[in-house]
């Protein structure tokens, strides 16, 4: 998505659901990740294996500043360095010992990770909100078509019979992750309708995928 000669911006997540000393699954087209918050609000997308066993970072857990593994707890700070290892708690771990990181920005309530190095910064959406996400088990082909739109410029997509509500799509390996976003100033009653749009339009989308399948 957004992508150029130099690399690409994807939308992991939602700023909401990444609260301070926390840490999620992501997944970009690099590769699967530990997105993860640090307790003074710090976002860093790191590999999501560590390197001593292999077990998934994302099933560790945030501790100050740093991102541990629940295996052993191995720790790595933003920058992808180990900085402890608990079973040699004099030793300092060797710059060697590391977990591959990617470029990470947050805005208008969304959660950018880039791949490559890309030229520009990610889009804005300030006229927009996010509401939640959800993944579907279909295409962004089949995602437009149950919309009756198709993806502009800025990668949204907008829904024909409701045109305050946009969904910003991602692909994935066989679903695709969706945020829906709702137009600034929308209430309570608007917010619970464009959720359930959502929910209508994942089933309708799925649903034409088996019909093309």
């Amino acid at each position: 998505m957004f992508s150029d000669t130099t690399g690409s911006w994807t939308p992991v997540a939602l700023s909401a659901d990444l609260p301070p000393a926390t840490v999620i699954p992501a997944w970009t087209p690099a590769g699967a990740i530990a997105l993860w918050r640090s307790q003074s609000g710090r976002i860093s997308a790191s590999s999501d294996r560590c390197p001593h066993r292999g077990m998934r970072l994302s099933h560790g857990f945030v501790r100050g500043e740093a991102l541990s593994c629940i295996y052993h707890g191995w720790s790595y700070s933003p920058a992808g360095g180990c900085i402890r290892i608990p079973a040699h708690p004099d030793l300092v771990p060797p710059e060697t010992i590391r977990v591959a990181v990617q470029q990470v920005e947050e805005s208008d309530g969304i959660i950018w990770v880039a791949v490559g190095e890309p030229a520009v910064r990610p889009p804005r959406i300030g006229h927009l909100v996010p509401l939640r996400s959800l993944t579907l088990e279909a295409d962004i082909a089949a995602i437009e078509a149950a919309a009756g739109g198709k993806s502009g410029a800025d990668g949204l997509i907008g829904i024909a019979d409701c045109p305050w509500v946009r969904l910003l799509p991602t692909a994935q390996i066989g679903r695709t992750l969706v945020h829906v976003l709702v137009e600034q100033g929308r209430n309570v009653a608007d917010r619970l309708m464009a959720s359930r749009i959502a929910e209508a339009l994942r089933r309708r989308a799925e649903t034409v995928r088996k019909d093309v399948a």
